[in-house]
């Protein structure tokens, strides 16, 4: 039996056939989840939440998607929902832009590293502010190091789309850290007030 009857089973409130599901994807969800992790025991628990978060979301499935790619997406959020909850954040992150202020590694100067955890601590204010639809696919390629493509794929986008969310994510970011114009020492240039305008 595919998917899409399994699927629609599972709507009607089967739930041997969401059980056929779980068993027919666990590998594929584990493996992902500990591929996002690096520990066994979080890849468990992203598993857990991603399938329940998958029964929970069955009566909204539209089918639009493949059922095992809104299953990579349920399960790639949950993954970076463990991550941030669990403060499991780089010391610093390759934005590939030049505007954005660095995030230097403390020396050992405890002057120096205070200065350096609140620097860390308003770029991922600012990263938690931005919409949903641009935070996600800027932790997948910023945080995970996905490709436009793998990004693509896990969020059901165009790449063309991916790109230019990316891009508006970064104008948002740069326009955060740059209000603090004091604390980076920097100030917002015309041509950075006048980018993303029409982009996704």
């Amino acid at each position: 039996m595919d998917d899409q009857r399994l699927v629609a089973l599972a709507q009607e409130g089967n739930p041997d056939a969401f059980s056929l599901l779980v068993e027919r994807h666990q590998t594929m969800v584990y493996n992902l989840a500990l591929g996002k992790t690096g520990s066994p025991q979080d890849a468990e628990e992203v598993t857990q939440t991603a399938f329940l978060k998958a029964w929970q979301g069955l009566p909204a499935f539209q089918g639009k998607a493949a059922f095992s790619s809104w299953l990579y997406r349920l399960t790639v959020n949950a993954a970076i929902d463990l991550l941030r909850q669990r403060s499991r954040r780089p010391q610093t992150l390759s934005l590939d832009d030049p505007d954005l202020p660095p995030v230097p590694d403390p020396a050992e100067d405890p002057q120096a590293q205070a200065e350096a955890q609140e620097r860390r601590r308003q770029l991922w204010q600012a990263i938690d502010a931005l919409p949903e639809i641009h935070r996600t696919p800027f932790l997948l390629r910023e945080m995970e190091g996905y490709s436009y493509r793998e990004i693509a794929k896990a969020l059901g986008l165009e790449e063309g789309t991916v790109k230019s969310r990316l891009a508006r994510a970064r104008v948002l970011l740069r326009s955060e850290l740059l209000s603090h114009g004091n604390f980076w020492g920097r100030e917002a240039s015309k041509e950075t007030k006048g980018k993303g305008g029409d982009l996704e």
